[in-house]
């Protein structure tokens, strides 16, 4: 007989933080043969894909598609409203908002850091000092992340703009929605919000390989304004195309189409509201077991504030080597993998090992919880981890509220 491990065999769970976990029927949509990218079905996909993603965004603008990831979308943003010697502000609370600054500063901007490290929500005492201190407005726009996927903390975008408001200050408001769209509750134009900036593998449920630009006429005006765009991040075009080709500035992402048409399908027929319900009480049932399992030990939720912390992602310490070894044998002997404590220490320090985070948007539900929190609570009893009891008790409590 063979002494091979077999309790990892059978369908693997990827619970990381994204890509997220594809539903079969996305799968299934894309798993066909290359179409006609000139005319006929795919043409008609991808000018339905736009109401739907602007409903998701709750907006009334426009939205620019594009082939890329979230590091794209940045990028985006910022060609069509950002000039070279512009500044920017920034408020960081993890390793994106420090992404897009250095995205920014790439393109020839002045980014302004304001660091609340990677515990904590923006200070907007601090947010409206800097502003307030722009004397002549160079700052052009604030790159404002909604939920930093690395601390899982979910920033007030709402109150930012009311900052912005009660200041005076005309910069625009942009907000970073990679971890949270439809995921986390997020309204664009009912927050105020300029310019957004999201990816098709998380709350949307694809692949990687989209990435999306919402932008309202506040923000088409500055582009204007600019002397030159660079032709393919131009969202113009993309936004108002003459022409299929001119959503992509050349061929389709025709599978993503395929799988992000069926994936709109599936959010539309559960209501957005639902699908934000749906999170939020995942969320606290994964919370709850954190609660019970760091009462007697050293686990902890890297925001203590239940207020400020995401409900599509959250970020754990554990005291290092336990998180990586908890990682290490989850996916060796359960075929469960958490993701990295990504931006919590730098990969060469030891301290980099007490960190590791959990991914729970998109196509979640209680059985899949449950069964990922069984398994950190299997891994933390076979490496001898402390940790408090009750956990799986206390989680399903949340689940059967209902």
């Amino acid at each position: 007989m063979s002494s091979r491990n077999t309790r990892s065999s059978g369908r693997a769970y990827l619970a990381i933080p994204g890509p997220s976990v594809m539903p079969d029927a996305v799968l299934q949509a894309m798993h066909r043969a290359a179409p006609n990218i000139y005319a006929g079905e795919i043409v008609e996909i991808a000018a339905s894909l736009v109401p739907d993603l602007k409903s998701v965004a709750r907006t009334a603008g426009h939205v620019a598609m594009y082939i890329g990831n979230g590091h794209a979308a940045w990028e985006a943003a910022l060609a069509n409203t950002i000039a070279p010697g512009d500044a920017v502000l920034v408020p960081a609370s993890g390793r994106f908002g420090h992404g897009w600054a250095d995205m920014a500063e790439g393109l020839g901007a002045e980014p302004h850091i304001l660091d609340f490290g990677k515990r904590a929500p923006w200070d907007m005492d601090r947010i409206a000092e800097a502003l307030r201190a722009d004397k002549s407005h160079r700052i052009k726009a604030v790159l404002a992340v909604h939920v930093d996927t690395s601390t899982s903390i979910r920033n007030d975008v709402a109150a930012l703009r009311g900052l912005l408001d009660d200041v005076g200050h005309p910069a625009l408001l942009m907000a970073d929605c990679i971890a949270s769209l439809g995921c986390d509750h997020f309204d664009m134009d009912g927050w105020g919000v300029d310019v957004m900036v999201a990816g098709c593998q998380k709350g949307l449920m694809v692949p990687p390989g989209m990435a999306f630009v919402f932008f309202n006429a506040k923000a088409d005006a500055a582009r204007r304004a600019l002397q030159r765009v660079s032709r393919y991040w131009d969202w113009s075009p993309r936004a108002n195309p003459d022409e299929f080709f001119m959503y992509w500035n050349g061929t389709a992402p025709t599978h993503h189409l395929f799988g992000l048409r069926t994936a709109l399908d599936m959010i539309h027929a559960e209501g957005m509201e639902a699908v934000w319900a749906r999170h939020a009480q995942l969320a606290r049932a994964i919370w709850a077991a954190c609660d019970a399992w760091g009462a007697e030990g050293p686990l902890e939720l890297n925001v203590a504030d239940a207020a400020h912390r995401s409900t599509a992602v959250t970020a754990l310490r554990l005291e290092a080597p336990h998180a990586t070894a908890l990682r290490d044998w989850t996916e060796q002997n359960l075929g469960l993998t958490l993701g990295i404590g990504l931006g919590m220490a730098p990969p060469g320090d030891p301290a980099w090992h007490g960190f590791f985070r959990l991914g729970h948007m998109g196509h979640v539900n209680g059985h899949m919880i449950m069964g990922m929190l069984g398994g950190i609570e299997t891994g933390l009893k076979a490496l001898g981890v402390p940790h408090g009891t009750g956990a799986l008790s206390a989680a399903a409590g949340q689940i059967a509220k209902g």
